[in-house]
């Protein structure tokens, strides 16, 4: 069991200590293999450097040459949740990774979190790298802020993946939220007995996310023009419906659920995981419909 107060993996994985976490089988080419994790993702002085943003001093690591790839981590998380994916896809491509506000080695800065602002951060970090056009892999947390970063900077994108993306905040399984319920409200009173409260008022931020954000309204996706694949485990902590939602609200998307896994096969699954979101990124997109076969005419 882990530590309560150390964050943990990925959109509503803060609260996995009080609730118990619960093959798209590809034949992947040669990239989809992920080489040992031999390298400090996350805490890699080699590839790491810092931004100021609004005051705020953000940490980042970049990997690789190529067409970029912006890698978006879940809540609570870091560069480091992406150690199956960064290496791989370096091979490749030049990998963008930012630590998001309040989390990782960047500061937090502010009273209140929300996925809004972290956008902007993002859109900041592209910005100061000088990155006009990038393709965009985002995963719980970092899925809604891509989309966000779609709808509200579109020139920024050149495709997105999302994986385990929410629109509001009960799209999650009940499970998932009564747990949040319980461990906000458990680590409110414990705030009252702690010599440091930052870590305590960080989860709570943190939970607040999980528990009361985001709101997007659905429309908003129908006016994202660019490519999206939107990618699921079959057993996620996000509703399969609500994720049917996003796929057919977006007009050019594509729908991956992975079979036999959780919110977290980018970790759990990552042949699988990292072959189907190399082929969105590499391939020409298609929106092939069984109607236009034929049969009936």
């Amino acid at each position: 069991m882990k530590d309560p107060l150390v964050p943990t993996r990925g959109l509503f994985a803060t609260c996995v200590f009080a609730v118990t976490l619960l093959s798209i089988s590809l034949a992947g080419p040669v990239w989809a293999e992920s080489p040992a994790p031999t390298v400090p993702y996350g805490s890699n002085p080699a590839a790491g450097n810092k931004f100021i943003h609004g005051g705020n001093t953000f940490y980042f690591e970049t990997y690789g040459s190529g067409p970029p790839i912006l890698l978006i981590h879940g809540n609570g998380e870091s560069i480091g949740s992406f150690k199956e994916q960064i290496g791989v896809f370096a091979s490749h491509h030049r990998v963008l990774a930012m630590d998001s506000r309040g989390q990782g080695k960047s500061e937090l800065g502010i009273d209140k979190l929300t996925y809004e602002m972290m956008t902007e951060d993002t859109n900041a970090f592209l910005e100061y790298l000088k990155v006009d056009h990038v393709d965009v892999l985002g995963w719980s947390d970092g899925g809604i802020i891509g989309l966000l970063l779609a709808i509200h900077h579109p020139d920024k994108v050149g495709r997105l993946a999302v994986m385990g993306a929410n629109l509001e905040p009960d799209a999650a399984y009940p499970w998932a939220i009564e747990g949040i319920v319980r461990v906000r409200t458990r680590l409110t009173a414990e705030l009252a007995h702690v010599d440091n409260p930052k870590p305590l008022q960080l989860q709570l931020q943190l939970l607040d996310l999980m528990g009361n954000q985001p709101h997007i309204p659905l429309t908003d996706l129908n006016h994202v023009q660019i490519p999206v694949l939107v990618m699921a485990g079959d057993r996620d902590v996000i509703r399969d419906d609500h994720t049917l939602r996003i796929f057919h609200a977006l007009q050019k998307s594509q729908l991956a659920i992975f079979p036999g896994a959780t919110h977290m096969i980018p970790e759990q699954g990552p042949l699988q995981f990292n072959s189907t979101t190399l082929r969105f990124f590499e391939e020409p997109f298609a929106m092939p419909d069984s109607k236009d076969l034929g049969w009936f005419d």
